[in-house]
């Protein structure tokens, strides 16, 4: 805690006057749709760094989720932020903007439709209108690369630019034939949705290795099982999330929040399941990205 303190301080560019107060340092969470995983995962992750860690003020960024995540925290404008692995450029530059903190869990593609619409395989998106997640999203960038591999890119399927909330209620009203999304087991707004409309998730399983083909082997086959949604158990394409900073944030505050990220699991668990997923073990596996000093330390000196 001493040393959460001197950061505080140096952070705030005290001059040394005992009767000032320290400026708060701000740590802004850059998440995703108020029902999706990210913003339930951030919201716990911001109340935890808040109570525990003095002179630190957390909150979270509402946003269009990963592509716009990255693109905050290498600016400056986030000091946080999760995103999919298949957003990141294949290769890190030599002096990269952000650093990884953990993966954290993987992300599932959900292709979602109603059980008795005629939308019951990847191909009979075409010439459909399906939402394939909201610019800035890393839904867009799996989904198009997706529609792409199978030779149902371009004009191929009408293709709409909508978030979580706004593609559930598309669906529900019949604007929409189908709508992709990306996240954690399970996505909030997806569930809710199965509580007054009877789904159907189209299984995307054998498009895992077509896609680890065209761009890289982040990708991964993983179940949605009935117990979910209490729709028809589906594979689908799934790929590694992770937490990610500022690479310019000071190695004591991100070895604090690596700390307390893999020591309070339960209870960031409470908040959404998937964040009971992560483990030591598994978090220190960020390819591309690598990972940031502060929290290589906190990885090194537990030894995963």
């Amino acid at each position: 805690m001493a040393l959460v303190l001197l950061l505080v301080s140096a952070l705030a560019g005290l001059a040394g006057c005992r009767d000032e107060p320290a400026a708060p340092v701000r740590i802004r969470i850059a998440t995703g749709s108020p029902t999706a995983v990210y913003h339930a995962f951030g919201q716990s992750l911001a109340a935890l760094l808040n109570r525990e860690l003095r002179g630190v003020q957390a909150s979270v960024v509402v946003t269009a989720a990963s592509a716009q995540n990255v693109r905050l925290v290498g600016s400056g404008e986030a000091e946080l932020g999760f995103t999919q692995a298949d957003v990141l450029p294949p290769h890190t530059p030599e002096q990269p903007a952000v650093l990884a903190v953990a993966r954290v869990y993987d992300d599932l593609l959900h292709l979602v439709t109603t059980a008795g619409g005629p939308v019951r395989t990847l191909a009979d998106l075409r010439g459909r209108r399906v939402s394939v997640g909201a610019d800035g999203s890393g839904t867009e960038v799996t989904a198009r690369r997706l529609l792409t591999v199978a030779q149902l890119g371009g004009d191929q399927v009408r293709q709409e630019h909508l978030g979580l909330d706004d593609s559930v209620a598309a669906l529900r009203a019949g604007r929409i034939d189908a709508f992709f999304f990306s996240g954690g087991l399970p996505v909030r707004g997806v569930a809710e949705l199965a509580g007054s409309t009877s789904l159907r998730m189209v299984d995307l399983g054998d498009w895992t290795e077509p896609l680890r083909r065209g761009y890289g082997q982040v990708y991964v086959t993983r179940d949605i099982p009935r117990s979910v949604y209490g729709a028809d158990p589906v594979s689908t394409v799934a790929n590694p999330n992770y937490l990610i900073a500022r690479a310019d944030l000071p190695t004591a505050l991100v070895r604090e929040v690596t700390r307390l990220l893999m020591e309070r699991r339960e209870e960031l668990a409470a908040a959404h399941p998937a964040a009971g997923r992560m483990s030591p073990r598994a978090a220190i596996v960020t390819t591309p990205l690598p990972l940031h000093p502060g929290a290589a330390d906190w990885y090194r000196a537990t030894k995963p």
